[in-house]
């Protein structure tokens, strides 16, 4: 019987990866990230000559490409355990830049349901980026693509009528614990928005080498009360794909 301890860092590197199923070659350097796998179509849609290369658990991964561009879209599945398992894994596939392009709720009254809000950094409340670095590390996107995330976004919004916001926002492990005294707080603190990923795909790109940033669409806005719940949310799924078409225009202006 062996004893030799696993070393993850220097297992599975090669071939098809052990979660998302991907391997060299079939994705771009340029990944983005929605939660949701089915969300996964809305990028697709975007992009031309698109194949589907795996779909294993929360991960399905699509490439394609976007005036001349290959572009990959990956779902992360919700939380900080399974975005930072996907950025590792893409990363060994080839990805460097991710963009998230999820969801999130307003923590400020002026933000209204389907904005969006480009990140400039993650105030961290998760337990998967202790597991990285210490608490005081910060997470923070990279910034030539936040600038740029804002510049599109801004544009984009003047021209289809909503609203472009940045600024810090919260991570979030447990959707259902966020109580309306830690929802006050966060918002006292100046926070625009809180979210369940950013954190550990700002952290994890910033150990790898890599580079990452977020601008997500507003789902509710969690100080003002106006959250949809129960029924089909139209303004969220029009901010999904504003989010969407700011992401790849940003990537292709930076020549990504």
């Amino acid at each position: 019987m062996s004893t030799e301890l696993v070393d993850k860092s220097a297992v599975g590197v090669t071939g098809p990866q052990y979660h998302v199923g991907v391997e060299t070659g079939q994705i771009s350097e340029v990944v983005l990230m929605p939660g949701d796998p089915f969300r996964v179509q809305l990028i697709a849609d975007r992009l031309e000559d698109t194949v589907e290369v795996a779909h294993q658990r929360e991960y399905r991964t699509v490439t394609g490409t976007y005036k001349g561009r290959k572009i990959t879209a990956c779902s992360s599945g919700m939380g900080c355990p399974s975005t930072a398992i996907g950025v590792e894994e893409l990363a060994r596939a080839g990805a460097k830049v991710f963009i998230r392009v999820g969801s999130t709720a307003a923590l400020q009254p002026h933000i209204s349901v389907g904005d969006l809000i480009v990140s400039e950094g993650s105030y961290r409340n998760d337990g998967t980026t202790p597991a990285y670095v210490p608490l005081p590390y910060p997470a923070v996107p990279d910034f030539e693509l936040t600038m740029m995330l804002r510049q599109v976004a801004t544009e984009l919004g003047e021209e289809r009528g909503f609203a472009a916001h940045a600024g810090l926002n919260a991570t979030d492990d447990a959707f259902y614990a966020e109580s309306p005294e830690w929802i006050a707080k966060l918002s006292s603190m100046g926070l625009a928005n809180v979210e369940m990923e950013s954190s550990a795909m700002f952290v994890v790109a910033r150990l790898r080498g890599l580079r990452a940033g977020m601008v997500c669409a507003v789902s509710g806005n969690l100080v003002t009360g106006d959250v949809v719940y129960g029924k089909a949310n139209e303004r969220l799924h029009t901010g999904w794909e504003h989010s969407i078409d700011v992401a790849l225009e940003a990537v292709y202006r930076l020549g990504l």
